[in-house]
């Protein structure tokens, strides 16, 4: 016991005098046990993502608009944009809804779903069940996501192409986060995250952001000319002010630190935009708040729901809190009636799944 005590007490002062290394060692079993944490929680979510347990191929609705394809061969004609950052191919139910709203309220307007797994295959969409939905619709256009051509000619390009990068956290949504800016930045258009439900015609919000908060603007929806400028101070500001550790530094943080500078503001409430940037209201796409995630799942009358999206223009279902959370098929919880009035197909397939 006392030669215990002892090397405690040795153990303890060689500590104290070695107080530099004794921090490093610290940090890097810290910094260690993120990574592996990190590593860990991808690795989970990947498994979430079972693949569909339903035949490859869906009958097409029959009541769809077949608008001729010639209409929608240019990327840089004020598409709605969607994007895949992982290498999943095979969309959730959620990532289906968001496309098939979006196609649904917008016929005439060409939805782009770039998805980074297709990239450096034979060029044909694999057969699967989202993505032979996703073909029912004639404004629906999967393309292949070559981040080195999104990058290519902006402030991105050398930031991605630090073979380093890859061991950070929150590369996934950091990823995400620059090719937004940069698809907007190079094409024009409408942003929207993959858990979002379009409830409305988004096309005439230009040059526009959503409030997620009174402190805090959120990315998940974004509309902006091509090579807009407040785009480029984002680009700009991005690799400026990088940092891979701190949740949504890259993300609502970003875009809230470029408009209080564009604007020459200290607090959002300060100004509701400025030189031709405008920001939307809570209620345009995050009337229920992220901590308030769960009420998603709440029973509600047709009328409180009316009520409550009234103002809505789409619906941000928070899918980093409310994944895996189970949606009971005709329980008229809030999410229910969303899936079943905004995406019918989608829907119907759920109801497949066994």
């Amino acid at each position: 016991m006392y030669k215990m005590s002892a090397y405690v007490l040795c153990l303890t002062r060689a500590v104290m005098r070695n107080k530099f290394w004794s921090s490093c060692v610290t940090f890097k079993v810290i910094t260690l046990a993120s990574l592996m944490f990190y590593l860990g929680v991808v690795q989970h979510s990947k498994d979430k993502l079972a693949p569909f347990r339903l035949p490859s191929e869906v009958r097409c609705p029959t009541n769809l608009s077949q608008r001729p394809s010639k209409l929608f061969n240019s990327l840089k004609d004020g598409n709605i944009f969607f994007v895949e950052t992982s290498d999943r191919v095979q969309p959730n139910f959620l990532s289906l809804c968001a496309v098939e709203s979006a196609a649904r309220v917008h016929p005439d307007t060409k939805v782009t779903v770039f998805m980074k797994g297709l990239f450096g295959g034979n060029g044909t969409v694999p057969r699967n069940l989202g993505l032979s939905l996703l073909g029912c619709f004639p404004n629906v256009e999967i393309r292949p996501l070559d981040l080195m051509d999104l990058f290519a000619n902006t402030p991105l390009y050398a930031w991605y192409s630090s073979a380093w990068r890859k061991w950070e956290p929150h590369r996934l949504p950091i990823l995400s986060d620059a090719c937004r800016i940069a698809i907007l930045w190079k094409y024009g258009g409408i942003y929207l995250d993959t858990d979002f439900i379009v409830l409305k015609d988004l096309k005439n919000l230009t040059n526009s952001i959503g409030t997620q908060s009174t402190y805090v603007l959120n990315g998940a929806f974004l509309a902006f000319d091509r090579e807009h400028i407040f785009m480029e101070r984002s680009l700009q500001n991005f690799v400026k002010n990088y940092n891979a550790w701190i949740w949504g530094h890259q993300g609502p943080q970003l875009i809230t630190r470029v408009f209080k500078k564009w604007c020459s503001v200290r607090r959002l409430r300060d100004s509701h935009g400025c030189k031709g940037v405008s920001i939307l209201p809570r209620e345009a796409f995050y009337p229920i708040r992220w901590q308030d995630w769960k009420r998603y799942f709440d029973v509600i009358t047709s009328a409180e729901l009316d009520g409550l999206l009234g103002n809505t223009y789409a619906v941000h279902i928070w899918n980093k809190k409310s994944e895996g959370t189970e949606m009971k098929i005709g329980s008229k919880t809030m999410l229910d009636q969303l899936f079943s009035q905004k995406c019918p197909s989608t829907y119907e397939l759920m109801q497949l799944d066994p």
